[in-house]
């Protein structure tokens, strides 16, 4: 087998890991977000209060880091066509980055459910609860453009 057709597979299990470990931090925040989202209607439901449908925007928020990492994925694979020798790198910043959008994802979820909590029972707050999410997800978008710079 050639080495640059194994060289350019490590370095696209990189640009794979980045949207990977972004995708599952996405699934993991939006899974909690989701189901506090879930409790929070069912107790307005539980004493006839409207059920606030702006809740679907806390539980939604993490989905944006999976998009981060297919930009880097997108990135990575261009990279390695023209440069493959730079394996090391592409795998490195594809893991790290993608790790690091994961978690970014991950909080971001677990804001989000105090969020979904919070604005059910009050009814305020959702601006003051979106920028929070808001600069959670700003942790997101420095790891991939600092990645993307990295490349």
């Amino acid at each position: 087998m050639d080495s640059t057709i194994i060289l350019k597979a490590i370095g696209e299990a990189g640009a794979y890991a980045a949207v990977g470990f972004a995708a599952m931090g996405s699934a993991i925040g939006t899974g909690l977000a989701g189901s506090s989202a879930i409790g929070a209607w069912k107790k307005c439901y539980a004493q006839n209060k409207p059920a606030p449908f702006l809740l679907l925007a806390y539980a939604g928020a993490p989905l944006t880091q999976t998009i981060y990492g297919l930009l880097m994925l997108i990135f990575i694979k261009g990279n390695i066509e023209t440069a493959p020798d730079r394996w090391p790198l592409y795998l490195l910043v594809g893991v790290a980055g993608g790790i690091a959008m994961g978690v970014s994802a991950w909080f971001q979820g677990k804001a989000g459910a105090g969020a979904c909590d919070s604005f059910a029972e009050t009814g305020k707050g959702f601006a003051n609860n979106l920028t929070v999410l808001g600069v959670i997800e700003t942790v997101a978008i420095f790891a991939m453009v600092f990645s993307l710079l990295i490349l």
